[in-house]
């Protein structure tokens, strides 16, 4: 099977979670013997990634090709609002163009249970394939040394307690949270990777940028192998966001076998889970700020156990030859139903 996978504007949203996710599906479909060509003519099957104009009218023009089509799924409006100023206003027209995006394909994928139980609330009929944006577990491994030059190059000690997150610096993000944790946590480190341009967000990310108290670094974006010394190198992984359809950092995170601290939001029902302590666990999940704090200091204190081997276990169940079988088989199933539709 040829597939033609295509995304618009990809040098301006490689930093973005849909850049990366593009990244992960030519690299596991690559790896599970899946022929990825170059153009339109080529191709078995049209895999489309993002929703900008051009997205919706290469999907009209491949549907009067009579090309299997599969649509991505990666936005929501639930993920949509809270990212950069007028989003919440607009939040509802932005549903209705995803939803004209996504039911042109004869098969959507999104990337997670929750996400795929939002989009059959907008009263999508389409079948609908819940399918990881996965992990490279080869590639994702902690790497010491890495992480001790990380520690030198942001003038952290041997003896600090080093916290790390990354992401866009948006409200979504709960990248004011992050700040107001470090602020109320003195004795600990805190680093946050990943950019925005300050004009296009809120208030009250800025003010969160601009004022960070002197134990936070905001290091703007890094590439991958940045990202894993700094996760190698750190001692937790706190991540805040409101609402992800996903969440790749987490995956990389898990991986790299770092504590993880997560909000605790639909997206992560069903596999990653908590408790203090016990078995079956994989991460920690808090509710509020509060929560956050005490369960920061709790893992950095070694009060509660770290989890990193259950949470190794989660991202196995997501690695990319699992991924890249699970698209080989919705592309099947596009090409089905494409044939079924036919005169």
């Amino acid at each position: 099977m040829k597939v033609y996978i295509y995304s618009e504007l990809q040098k301006k949203i490689a930093k973005s979670g849909v850049g990366r996710a593009i990244y992960h599906q030519k690299k596991a479909l690559s790896d599970c013997g899946v022929t990825l060509v170059d153009s339109l003519e080529e191709a078995d099957v049209v895999h489309i990634n993002t929703v900008l104009p051009n997205s919706w009218r290469l999907a009209k023009k491949v549907r009067k090709m009579g090309i299997p089509l599969v649509y991505h799924a990666h936005s929501t409006k639930e993920d949509f609002r809270n990212s950069y100023i007028g989003s919440n206003l607009v939040a509802g027209l932005f549903k209705r163009w995803i939803i004209s995006c996504y039911t042109k394909g004869d098969v959507i994928i999104t990337p997670s249970e929750y996400s795929k139980g939002l989009l059959k609330g907008y009263g999508i009929k389409n079948e609908i394939f819940a399918i990881s944006n996965g992990i490279d577990l080869e590639d994702y491994k902690r790497n010491e040394k890495a992480g001790r030059e990380f520690r030198q190059k942001y003038g952290f000690s041997d003896n600090d307690k080093v916290v790390v997150s990354a992401g866009l610096l948006i409200k979504r993000k709960g990248v004011h949270d992050f700040a107001e944790i470090a602020r109320r946590l003195p004795q600990y480190k805190f680093i946050w990777f990943g950019s925005a341009n300050l004009n296009l967000v809120g208030k009250e990310v800025r003010s969160a940028v601009k004022n960070a108290p002197d134990n936070l670094i905001f290091a703007g974006y890094v590439d991958k192998s940045a990202l894993q010394a700094a996760l190698s190198g750190s001692d937790l992984f706190l991540f805040p966001s409101y609402e992800e359809t996903e969440g790749i950092v987490v995956l990389e995170a898990l991986a790299m076998k770092i504590p993880a601290l997560l909000r605790n939001i639909p997206v992560y029902d069903g596999w990653i889970c908590s408790c203090r302590g016990g078995g079956g666990t994989n991460a920690y999940l808090a509710n509020d700020l509060n929560e956050f704090v005490r369960l920061t200091e709790d893992i950095l204190e070694n009060r509660l156990p770290p989890l990193v081997e259950n949470g190794y276990g989660v991202v196995c169940s997501r690695s990319f030859a699992q991924t890249g079988r699970q698209l080989a088989e919705a592309y099947k199933r596009a090409v089905e139903l494409h044939n079924k539709r036919l005169p």
